[in-house]
């Protein structure tokens, strides 16, 4: 009995190991160039989906609020999948451009927020906020804020103090 429990722990700790390395960036890179059927018949129905200014268009895979991640799935005049990427990253946060976008440009970029919106009255200013991850294992939040004319007036990531490094807890 040991060595078939042996074995069967053994099983699945390599089942389980398979079913994480396998991440979604993984899998799309192999659907490159193929059709929005292949990539709705992977990952499903998007929830959101913009129609970008250069005749692109965006499906956005958010799976906020208790998630982490924001998928973006670029497709070419013709429906062929270009890129697919995890937006909330530094790099793509410092992308954003206060004074210049909009409400629309934030949501096109990192989709629209799944946490309750605030509003700040004496900043007079709206904050959207996404949960992510900095330096691939620090919960954190990334904040837009916007003025009462929809432009962007700021971006910030803000460590979650309730989240973080569990080797601090370890100590």
């Amino acid at each position: 009995m040991p060595a078939r429990l042996s074995r069967w722990i053994s099983v699945t700790a390599l089942a389980l190991c398979a079913c994480a390395s396998l991440t979604p960036l993984q899998t799309a890179q192999k659907l490159i160039g193929q059709p929005e059927s292949a990539v709705r018949e992977t990952f499903g129905a998007p929830t959101e989906t913009y129609q970008l200014a250069d005749g692109t268009h965006r499906w956005i895979y958010s799976r906020q609020p208790l998630g982490h991640e924001v998928y973006a799935a670029d497709f070419d005049g013709q429906g062929k999948l270009t890129h697919y990427r995890q937006m909330l990253t530094e790099k793509e946060i410092y992308e954003a451009r206060p004074g210049v976008w909009t409400k629309h440009d934030v949501a096109e970029r990192f989709g629209m927020p799944r946490e309750p919106t605030q509003y700040y009255p004496l900043m007079k200013r709206e904050a959207w906020s996404y949960r992510m991850y900095v330096a691939g294992y620090q919960q954190a939040h990334f904040n837009a804020l916007f003025d009462d004319n929809g432009v962007l007036d700021r971006t910030m990531i803000v460590v979650d103090p309730l989240g973080g490094n569990d080797r601090d807890a370890r100590k």
